[in-house]
């Protein structure tokens, strides 16, 4: 059930409101008549507040900023006169969850609006619901959260995903968490007592990654002075996640292949033939059907991992999970350090929601860390969060062959990153029209859009 505070100074105004909303939709409702009254309450935990914009003891800017502070994740509904509209609208661009004006359809607009929050209450409590079935104490201790639909989405195709032994790929950019959701999708399988094992391709050498794989024999090369157990062997009856699997060698995806498919191999210089049973995921920050387009990955091993494909969202489409995982990175970060817990002022939460985020959540966690170092109070401001504008050099443009297409693509997502989604500004640092970079936007999809 709804807890509502109705915070309103008239008596005739308070008990209309508070009867609509108990007889009609059976909600929680506690009026109250002053500033006072309210500061008093906030303990109680409200799931939202309707607060009158004129009180006796205090503005509504006043407590719109107390009940921030206290707890900023509360939904206020500014109420006010139509000469107050203005203000109003102010505080809703400063995170004021709606406003309602003071006239005959004010009820019914109240209604909705309440009606509106708990649905989202709701779909926040299935969400958490799912958490717990994704096996609570892994997700406790790894930052794989968020509210949004699209994480909700990711949440039901791990659920799948862990109920099966089908091949799973996911692809996101760097910093989108690739590897906690391998993991989530392990421990919440019938594998989980099993090793979740993880190699990252792009780490190894690449005549190294046999072996690293598949394993050697004593005496197999120069240097091999024992036997090595490979990965695959390590993973058996486990989880092997393959991350960065578009930068493994051309001629190594064949041999992957096979191994795939026969479900066995040999360790290099034995003859040995080795059954494997693993659940495989591979992850990769490009995508790799343009890599297969490009020539770059084969078709055929393209088609045997693809599997369920799972698609992580960048954190800057993510809506308030931002506020969501920062809050989250926050309290981990002062309890590991033994502070205080750290609350995030209106101006801090407005700074970190219009930042882009190129690295992702990798890249706010590091922001968060810092910024618990740099608060001086209980309360991170906007100063406190140094958030460092990406900046475009040409050794961040990576010199492979590639077609004109596609440094475009990696040109104009640079600049749509660094610039905020500013299409105005990104056209004239490039040097072209607004319509030309529409165009640009429209026939490549994948460039970066915020």
């Amino acid at each position: 059930m709804l807890k509502i505070f109705i915070v309103e100074d008239d008596s005739i105004t308070s008990k209309v409101l508070t009867e609509a909303l108990r007889k009609e939709k059976n909600f929680e409702v506690l009026p109250l008549f002053s500033g006072k009254e309210l500061i008093e309450h906030l303990p109680e935990e409200p799931d939202v507040i309707s607060l009158d914009y004129y009180l006796p003891d205090y503005t509504g800017t006043e407590l719109f900023k107390k009940i921030k502070n206290y707890n900023p994740s509360i939904p206020i509904i500014i109420v006010s006169g139509q000469q107050d509209i203005a203000t109003a609208i102010d505080l809703l661009h400063k995170g004021a969850y709606d406003y309602v004006v003071k006239d005959r359809n004010m009820r019914t607009r109240l209604i909705s609006i309440m009606e509106k929050i708990e649905e989202k209450k709701n779909l926040e409590e299935k969400i958490k619901k799912l958490e717990e079935e994704l096996g609570k104490k892994y997700l406790e201790q790894n930052p794989l959260k968020g509210n949004s639909p699209q994480m909700l989405k990711i949440y039901e195709l791990i659920q799948k995903a862990a109920q099966s032994n089908i091949s799973v790929s996911i692809t996101g950019e760097t910093g989108t968490g690739k590897e906690l959701v391998a993991k989530a999708i392990h421990y919440n399988s019938p594998r989980r007592k099993e090793k979740f094992v993880a190699i990252n391709i792009s780490a190894i050498p690449r005549d190294l990654i046999e072996s690293e794989l598949f394993g050697h024999e004593k005496g197999s090369f120069t240097g091999a002075t024992s036997r090595r157990i490979g990965k695959f062997e390590e993973a058996d009856r486990g989880t092997l996640f393959l991350d960065e699997i578009a930068d493994m060698d051309y001629s190594m995806q064949a041999k992957l292949l096979r191994v795939l498919q026969e479900e066995e191999f040999t360790r290099i210089g034995g003859n040995e033939i080795i059954k494997y049973d693993a659940h495989i995921i591979v992850a990769s920050n490009k995508n790799l059907a343009q890599e297969v387009k490009a020539g770059r990955f084969r078709a055929d091993l393209f088609y045997r991992i693809m599997g369920l494909p799972i698609e992580l969202p960048p954190l800057r489409t993510r809506g308030n999970d931002i506020l969501l995982l920062a809050r989250y990175f926050a309290d981990e970060f002062c309890l590991k350090n033994k502070m205080p817990q750290k609350r995030f002022s209106s101006s801090a939460q407005e700074k970190l929601m219009n930042y882009s985020y190129p690295g992702n959540v990798r890249e706010l966690k590091a922001i968060i860390e810092l910024a618990c170092v740099m608060s001086t109070t209980n309360t991170i401001t906007a100063e406190d969060i140094n958030i460092q504008l990406t900046t475009i050099t040409l050794e961040q443009i990576n010199f492979e062959d590639k077609t004109l297409e596609e440094y475009i693509e990696e040109i104009v997502t640079a600049y749509i990153k660094k610039y905020n989604g500013n299409i105005k500004e990104v056209a004239s640092k490039l040097g072209v029209g607004k319509t030309t970079l529409y165009r640009m936007i429209k026939k490549n999809p994948h460039i970066a859009k915020i």
